[in-house]
């Protein structure tokens, strides 16, 4: 029992987003796996994640109490009584969350005590990613999107697409203080998504060849640190903003016509170069595929301070990227493909 959910890049729109403008994201053709393998001999379900933990033991009895407990940590941490990374005491935590909230979700209907009769047998929850954490590309989205999807068919209590997109915005915030309406929605419905003050508009578009992903390495200060730098030095220049959201637009038009976007992914970098969360590694990295006969701008938040910029994005129609990479070997990449499918139920 299986289910899978892509990962996500933004094309164009960090930091704009907060400001009321369009943000374009897209699900990528790397994916998180959730699977299920019931133990009928236990009480508890089981947790074995590749690459994130060591593996807990969660008796099916507690799980109301394990959300009751994450949602009081997080009420304090909006009160301010609470870092953030303090939440979840392991990751595990978070796809356990997750399915408890699927459950809490449900209705209660007649012939069931309560919400607790849903829970399902227990078993052994094993994840798998191949996303790089950290990388920008809605690792967390993606693995509580899969979870969902795997839980809905072993409950039989299948959610429409934005019930979904809905429950991962919720559980995700615990992970990064609040739900990413471009994570969500992208991990969720799959294919090319724009998000504009909180609404969700699936794209009839695909992004075309030519565009990789190259991680940079994960960036010194947190996503919320970086948007707070943005919106203490940028928030009232209404111009730049405007300009970020000419830009989203007409990439995004050009994308639909399969014109080439060079120079509006140049234009995007500047813009981003402004307002000071592009590092200079990644500066140096970008000069050089635009030396290259490409484009390259920072996908997600950057980073206002630090040596590593995160996610970059690189749009090269022609020439070889692999050779403009070579002074570079310190950075992971490949092909962007995109995933047009969404979170989904792998054993129909």
């Amino acid at each position: 029992m299986k289910a899978c959910a892509p990962g996500k890049v933004i094309l164009s729109g960090e930091h704009a987003v907060v400001y009321g403008a369009q943000a374009i994201a897209i699900a990528i053709r790397k994916h998180t796996y959730v699977s299920f393998s019931p133990i009928t001999e236990s009480n508890s379900i089981s947790t074995l994640f590749s690459g994130i933990s060591s593996g807990f033991h969660y008796p099916l009895h507690a799980l109301s109490a394990l959300k009751s407990k994450l949602d009081t940590r997080f009420d304090a941490f909006v009160q301010g009584d609470l870092p953030i990374q303090k939440i979840l005491s392991q990751p595990d935590d978070l796809l356990m969350y997750t399915l408890s909230a699927l459950v809490h979700h449900l209705p209660v209907v007649p012939g069931r005590r309560s919400r607790s009769s849903y829970l399902p047998v227990p078993g052994r929850l094993s994840s798998e990613s191949e996303l790089p954490l950290g990388a920008g590309m809605g690792s967390s989205a993606s693995a509580i999107a899969a979870t969902l999807v795997l839980f809905e068919n072993l409950l039989d209590k299948p959610l429409s697409a934005e019930q979904r997109f809905e429950l991962v915005r919720f559980c995700e915030r615990l992970q990064h203080g609040k739900g990413s309406a471009i994570d969500a929605a992208a991990v969720t419905y799959g294919g090319m998504v724009q998000v504009q003050q909180e609404r969700v508009k699936r794209l009839d578009t695909n992004i075309g060849p030519g565009w990789y992903w190259i991680f940079t390495g994960q960036p010194s200060v947190s996503t919320g640190e970086c948007v707070q730098f943005v919106r203490q030095h940028f928030a009232t220049d209404h111009t730049l903003w405007d300009q970020f959201s000419r830009v989203t637009a007409a990439l995004a038009d050009e994308i639909s016509h399969h014109h080439s976007v060079l120079e509006l992914v140049k234009e995007n970098h500047q813009l981003l170069k402004h307002i000071q969360v592009v590092p200079d590694s990644a500066v140096a990295l970008i000069e050089a595929l635009e030396a290259a006969g490409g484009a390259a701008k920072i996908s997600g938040a950057g980073a206002h301070r630090g040596s590593f910029g995160g996610l970059v994005i690189a749009y090269m129609p022609e020439g070889d990227i692999e050779s403009a990479l070579v002074p570079f070997p310190q950075y992971s990449w490949g092909p962007l493909e995109e995933d047009r499918l969404g979170a989904r139920y792998l054993n129909d």
